[in-house]
């Protein structure tokens, strides 16, 4: 302790001897609990450590939604965080919300920061701009869905615990075989039913979601999830669960306790949630997610879920300079690539996700690359940039209605995916004034 106590007296002399420098306080609000919120922390004590001009103050406001909430609530107030961290169905919302946002390309350039997006992640990049280029938000912790699979019950199955399915056919053959065999009570599960087996079935195959680009290119967006391949891939999902094949968790992440439980032994679910399925001890194995034979050109590439930071306008010159200097500090290969390790979300830099490769982490950590690569595979199409709705949230929650009616018995494959057309569009409309 004595060694600190002539640092102390320094700074004390140097405060007592003139004015201290005015630092620009730099505010991010933020939705992250537990193991991610002391993430938060620490980085901004390392940016604020860094350099002594700004200070970024992490401010947690609830979850997702509480926290976009709060946002939009405080910029009608005049009183926005400089910093809004933006769950991915909140891109479309963020977008629409004219005036409310300075891009973030424009905050780089602005402040003098060298911008290059081709040091980005395509995939990543692609979701989080306008269809010109611009990137609008910085990416922050996002994920990819990918397919885990229980080893033991393949092995009992009689399936190749070395080979996971790579197709939806080859998926449903499998979890038929191990239903029937006895080697777990169901076959397959998902999470998150309107990301992977609509926005990212959409991407994945290289179908289109809805017009405009899936709403890149325009707010009036009319879906397209009634198309054949839709209705073949989710009849299917019904009649294995009308077969006790499939078994429905829920409508956000529930499904992955039916995985860890050993009651389901193949699950689609985010790569951010392979932290839970390591700690459970099981033996697992994980893959691609599954594609459509019959859509041309797949697999495509997959679109991130997670989050991003969105930077509030009405904010000082100075203010903007600091958020730039955080964006920079972020984008530092050696922040990035230990964000990813320890997170498990994606990398937003091709140089650390090199350097991730180059270290080994991958041989070590099977699994975490898969989703990277699946979105490094292809260039983005118009039908695999991402999903824009100004009103995503509503919308999901319709479709989620309609197939959790089809799950029940209560309608068909086609009968429920166009209901979700039908009212969704009627909710796009009454979203954007129409």
């Amino acid at each position: 302790m004595r060694g600190l106590i002539p640092g102390l007296a320094a700074a004390l002399t140097l405060a007592a001897s003139g004015p201290a420098l005015a630092v620009t306080d730099i505010s991010w609000w933020h939705a992250m609990t537990g193991a991610n919120n002391e993430v938060v922390e620490t980085l901004a004590k390392e940016f604020n450590a860094s350099q002594s001009d700004y200070k970024v103050t992490p401010v947690f406001k609830g979850t997702y939604p509480e926290t976009l909430n709060a946002g939009i609530a405080a910029f009608r107030a005049k009183q926005p965080p400089a910093i809004i961290q933006v769950f991915d169905a909140g891109t479309g919302v963020m977008m629409g919300a004219q005036g409310a946002i300075k891009p973030v390309a424009d905050v780089l350039n602005e402040a003098g920061e060298k911008f290059d997006k081709s040091q980005y992640l395509p995939g990543i990049v692609a979701y989080y701009s306008k269809p010109d280029g611009t990137m609008l938000s910085f990416p922050y912790n996002s994920s990819s869905p990918i397919l885990y699979y229980n080893k033991d019950a393949f092995q009992k199955a009689g399936l190749d615990v070395n080979n996971p399915p790579k197709t939806w056919n080859e998926v449903f053959e499998a979890a038929r075989k191990i239903k029937s065999s006895g080697a777990a009570p169901c076959g397959f599960t998902s999470t998150w039913l309107t990301w992977i087996q609509l926005e990212n079935f959409a991407a994945w195959n290289n179908v289109s979601y809805g017009t405009k680009e899936n709403g890149l290119a325009g707010l009036d967006v009319e879906l397209k999830i009634n198309a054949p391949i839709y209705v073949k891939h989710f009849q299917e999902i019904a009649d294995l669960a009308k077969d006790g094949v499939f078994r429905y968790g829920g409508r956000t992440a529930e499904a992955k306790n039916l995985f860890l439980s050993g009651e389901c032994a193949i699950l689609t679910e985010s790569s951010g949630g392979l932290g839970d399925v390591v700690k459970s001890g099981m033996n697992f194995g994980t893959g691609q997610l599954p594609y459509d034979t019959s859509a041309q050109g797949a697999p495509q590439n997959t679109i991130p879920g997670g989050a991003s930071l969105w930077v509030f306008a009405g904010h000082t010159p100075e203010e903007y300079k600091g958020v730039a200097a955080f964006f920079k500090f972020l984008s530092r290969t050696d922040i990035q690539a230990r964000l990813h390790q320890v997170s498990g979300y994606l990398p937003v830099t091709l140089a650390a996700y090199e350097e991730t490769k180059k270290s080994g982490f991958y041989d070590k950590n099977p699994g975490r690359e898969i989703p990277i690569l699946q979105m490094l595979g292809k260039a983005p199409t118009e039908n695999s940039k991402g999903v824009r709705l100004v009103n995503l949230p509503q919308v999901r929650d319709i479709q989620n209605e309609e197939l959790e009616r089809m799950l029940a018995g209560q309608q068909t494959a086609q009968q429920a995916l166009d209901n979700a057309v039908k009212r969704g569009n009627a909710a796009i409309k009454q979203a954007i004034g129409q």
